[in-house]
């Protein structure tokens, strides 16, 4: 006899799901079986908010829709940070829960509304004869309208006997394509603009040769939003990221624009620097999907629905020829002295006891290898990392940052390196995200992940001291006494170092250069005396 639980699991499989992550209790025991039975591999995290952004970043990272298996109640309710950013963030993801029917039940919650609460759609599996349809369904809401889906399976119906699962017919996805009357629009405006500017977010990330071919055609400059970094690397005309984390030559360029495209991104507040970053009279093109992104966060002057790729390879059919632009040999010999945040000059913060955390990233960056995939958590330190370490593309950064919680960083580099095989996958926390999020170390060091995990420790919630600091608060509630990481690291099994100046770097790259077979873990006791220069225009947009 095959049961409902045994369906879905079969169902799921068939539709090409091959790795879920989660915790399981009795409520999801019977489901994740019927997934490994299928032939996927399950990826036991440590706590349920690990497995959410765990599956979220790998869904980032394959391309593939992301699946998490919890229990019922409490196991949800402990996954909702991590759910909270995939719905954030749009990210394809389905989130099989198991649902209690009893209404005296310990575990009976709404998870209905708990879900839709976060910005996640809802789907149930009613019944036996309508359980592979309720799953196709789920998955169709994830990957025809990115979405993160919570599937709930009522205990009594998980139990309930079922037919055999059909192979289920494949799920096509379905993207709009833009208006001849906006292709027309949008083709108009590059031919006569002088200073175009592309800003391509992550509904770009398949379309880097469509953007590029346009770009070279109309004098565009390339730029990304921050979860899309590393689309445009190796571009002579790249920018790297706008907005808040920008170089002063790119929000120059960027603000001298007099034309900007957004493609398949939001513009939100850290992209166009609080609304400031682009002048009044730039006219403003977005392309998305979604008809309610146009204009949700920033002024647009043309809105266009449509898929990037096929918006673009229509926009260049209808260019009259190509120009110069914003293609100048000015502007090229900028980019090439001015280009990288290592770039820019500074001074040197560090102290016998400290390492100042740009100097500490450049010498972090010429040390591990190109192939590499970095995530980030959230903090006053992730401008560091997430700028003065380089990328190869646009797979090879992963920023859970939508809900701006910390304590995400770790398990997001568990599910980048699982999506990044060969990479050596870097995490880069806060001490305080590192300690939140602590309980996947053990995850990553019994996979055997050769991770390099970098702690940014200034023994503080640093966001909150450069704040409030400077206003006379008493900070006794955002910071700490010193923590031994390095010794927390080697108890989980790990190797580490602690980092003052640049040649503590050593056991580094001696590790890098050896097997990788169990994980680094870097103290670095950074200089923490000013906000970092994100954060700063953060506080000022507030």
């Amino acid at each position: 006899m095959t049961t409902v639980a045994e369906a879905v699991g079969a169902t799921l499989t068939s539709l090409g799901v091959d790795l879920v992550f989660g915790v399981v209790g009795s409520g999801n025991f019977h489901v994740t079986n019927a997934l490994v039975a299928g032939g996927a591999r399950f990826v036991a995290t440590r706590h349920e908010m690990g497995a959410a952004t765990a599956a979220d970043a790998y869904a980032r990272v394959s391309g593939k829709v992301g699946v998490i298996t919890v229990h019922q109640g409490c196991g949800l309710t402990n996954a909702m940070t991590g759910i909270t950013e995939a719905a954030k963030s749009r990210t394809p993801l389905i989130v099989l829960a198991a649902e209690a029917t009893s209404p005296r039940s310990n575990f009976a919650v709404d998870q209905e509304a708990i879900a839709r609460a976060v910005g996640a759609s809802s789907v149930r599996v009613h019944s036996a004869g309508t359980a592979v349809d309720d799953v196709i369904r789920a998955w169709r809401l994830a990957v025809n309208e990115r979405r993160t889906v919570v599937l709930n399976l009522p205990l009594d119906v998980q139990a309930a006997a079922a037919e055999p699962v059909p192979v289920p017919d494949p799920v096509d996805v379905t993207r709009p394509l833009a208006s001849e009357e906006a292709v027309t629009a949008m083709a108009s405006l590059l031919a006569d603009a002088e200073r175009p500017v592309f800003i391509a977010g992550r509904g770009a990330l398949d379309a880097r040769g469509e953007l590029e071919s346009l770009a070279t055609a109309c004098g565009a400059l390339l730029a990304t939003t921050a979860v899309a970094r590393g689309l445009f690397a190796g571009n002579p005309w790249n920018l790297d990221v706008s907005g808040g984390f920008a170089t002063p030559a790119a929000t120059d360029l960027i603000a001298g624009a007099d034309a900007v495209v957004a493609w398949g991104a939001s513009l939100t507040m850290w992209t166009t620097k609080h609304g400031a970053l682009f002048n009044t009279g730039t006219t403003v093109v977005q392309v998305d999907l979604d008809v309610a992104a146009l204009g949700a966060h920033h002024r647009v002057d043309l809105g266009v629905v449509g898929d990037v790729a096929s918006s673009a390879r229509a926009v260049l059919e209808s260019l009259p020829g190509e120009k110069t632009g914003y293609r100048t040999a000015d502007v090229q010999e900028r980019l090439v002295f001015q280009g990288r945040w290592r770039d820019v000059s500074y001074d040197d913060d560090g102290d016998a006891e400290h390492i100042d955390p740009r100097t500490f990233s450049i010498a972090l960056d010429d040390l591990i290898p190109r192939e590499r995939v970095i995530a980030v958590d959230s903090g006053n330190f992730m401008g560091y990392p997430s700028m003065f370490l380089s990328v190869p593309d646009q797979r090879g950064f992963c920023f859970t940052q939508s809900f701006q919680s910390i304590g995400l960083g770790l398990a997001t580099a568990l599910g980048a390196a699982l999506a990044s095989p060969g990479r050596v996958p870097v995490a880069a926390c806060g001490d305080g995200g590192f300690l939140m999020g602590i309980a996947e170390l053990d995850t990553v060091r019994r996979l055997g992940l050769g991770m390099l995990i970098v702690v940014y420790n200034d023994e503080a919630y640093g966001a909150e001291v450069h704040h409030f600091g400077p206003e006379g608060f008493a900070l006794s509630t955002v910071t700490f006494p010193p923590t031994d990481i390095a010794a927390i690291a080697r108890g989980y099994g790990c190797e580490s170092a602690i980092v003052r100046r640049p040649q503590d770097l050593e056991p580094v790259a001696a590790w890098l250069a050896g097997p990788r077979d169990v994980p680094m873990v870097v103290d670095a006791k950074v200089a923490a005396g000013r906000p970092s220069w994100w954060l700063e225009e953060a506080f000022r947009g507030h």
